[in-house]
């Protein structure tokens, strides 16, 4: 086996491990990013619980997307840091291009740095990555 593909294979496993506690976590995950976002006043919103239920539905959405369907909601904020978490980049993302549009939602400030870190210390809690 070529070490390319020990690598890939190595980091689908790592990716399909990080899914799997995305699954047994999305409620947690969901209302710790949401409180932290408000916290941080980072997000502000008319419902606390919209919000959550919205970053909820884009885990849920990330756990049965395709790997293209990743990749393509997340170019924009790609080379955001270097060696971004994945669940954290798509929810960054969510968050700056379509969350912004909700109903819910009365502004977003921060830099998608700044959104971006603030999602990445709550999802690191559930979902490490080695």
């Amino acid at each position: 086996m070529s070490v390319i593909s020990r690598l890939d294979h190595a980091k689908e496993a790592q990716r399909v491990r990080a899914l799997q506690l995305v699954r047994d976590h999305m409620d947690a995950l969901s209302d710790r990013i949401a409180t932290k976002l408000i916290e941080s006043k980072l997000v502000e919103t008319t419902s606390k619980s919209e919000l959550e239920g919205q970053i909820h539905w884009c885990l849920e959405n990330l756990l049965n997307a395709e790997e293209f369907d990743v990749q393509y909601q997340v170019a924009n904020v790609r080379n955001l840091i270097p060696r971004p978490h994945f669940v954290s980049l798509y929810v960054t993302a969510y968050i700056i291009e379509k969350l912004i549009d909700h109903r819910c939602i009365v502004d977003v400030y921060g830099t998608d740095e700044e959104i971006y870190r603030c999602v990445n210390a709550q999802v690191i809690r559930f979902v490490p990555l080695k």
